[in-house]
């Protein structure tokens, strides 16, 4: 590695940790730092199970065991046992505790604004910020079963359509493709998986069932800033997962000779190209797999 390219690294370190205040003692000016800012913000949000606050932050067990002292000895939080399991703890917030919650929120989301708002070219820095996020957090990225018409998989889907309509040489209207209707994408016929980074949708991908022995695969899509991270290959295998467990015995898709890396990906996973099997105007290539 060229000393360049770590002094680069190590600049933007600094820079980050400045700007954050993760050495401030007393973090966005309210009187704690960081670390116990984060953990009432991982309670606020909806983690209550003390394991899982401390496995999302990265947090060894005495540290984690001090900050929620210091957070109780304030008012702020009460824990209590898991009322399944004693050997386990979960902390929920006081009303002081959720007034403090409120006002950290208040104050980061004016950080950011202010931030996006100073930057010369806010779009590309907040496309940076997603690709060194989606990096460092890879291993933590989820796939999970969602509602088709849910927001965040509309989202998804959106962004795929924009997607298609400047790679495609003709453009793309949904309208006259082979859209699959959500009912066709949720148990027991199919399902509708989204790769997960930090509770923001960063790809998706369809199955799409009829209750019978084939279904297929659709709407495989990735966020630009988390690909090569290998999320359209885990989001492919948890698909067939949920085939196999549906009872599905052969997947189909399509795709278009504009997608090559979509290609590459079927090809390498042992997809076999098969004849056109519907009157999609879209798609070149045809592809089955039995499972």
């Amino acid at each position: 590695m060229k000393t360049i390219e770590i002094a680069r690294v190590r600049r933007f370190a600094r820079a980050v940790t400045a700007k954050v205040g993760a050495l401030d003692s007393s973090f966005l000016g309210r009187g704690r730092p960081l670390g116990a800012a984060r953990v009432l913000n991982a309670i606020g949000a909806g983690r209550t199970e003390v394991g899982e606050i401390r496995g999302y932050l990265g947090l060894d067990s005495g540290l984690m065991s001090r900050l929620l002292r210091g957070l109780e000895d304030e008012g702020l939080i009460v824990t209590a046992p898991h009322p399944a399991d004693a050997r386990r703890r979960v902390a929920s917030l006081t009303e002081a505790g959720r007034r403090e919650f409120e006002a950290y929120e208040a104050l980061s989301d004016a950080r950011a604004v202010d931030l996006l708002e100073r930057a010369p070219q806010a779009d590309a820095l907040l496309h940076a910020m997603d690709r060194v996020a989606l990096a460092l957090s890879r291993d933590s990225i989820a796939i999970e079963e969602s509602d088709p018409t849910s927001e965040p998989a509309r989202a998804c889907l959106a962004a795929y359509y924009a997607e298609l309509v400047t790679r495609f040489a003709g453009g793309f209207d949904v309208a006259l493709s082979c859209d699959p209707e959500a009912a066709a994408m949720v148990r027991p016929r199919g399902t509708f998986l989204l790769a997960v980074a930090d509770g923001l949708p960063v790809g998706c991908v369809g199955l799409k069932g009829s209750c019978g022995p084939v279904a297929e695969i659709k709407r495989l899509w990735i966020d630009p800033a988390a690909r090569g991270l290998g999320l359209a290959k885990r989001l492919m295998q948890a698909a067939e997962t949920a085939a196999r467990d549906l009872g599905i015995q052969t997947l189909r898709l399509d795709t278009n000779s504009a997608l090559p890396e979509a290609l590459a990906l079927y090809r390498k996973a042992g997809w076999i190209e098969i004849d056109r099997f519907n009157d999609d105007p879209y798609p070149d290539h045809f592809f089955e797999k039995a499972l």
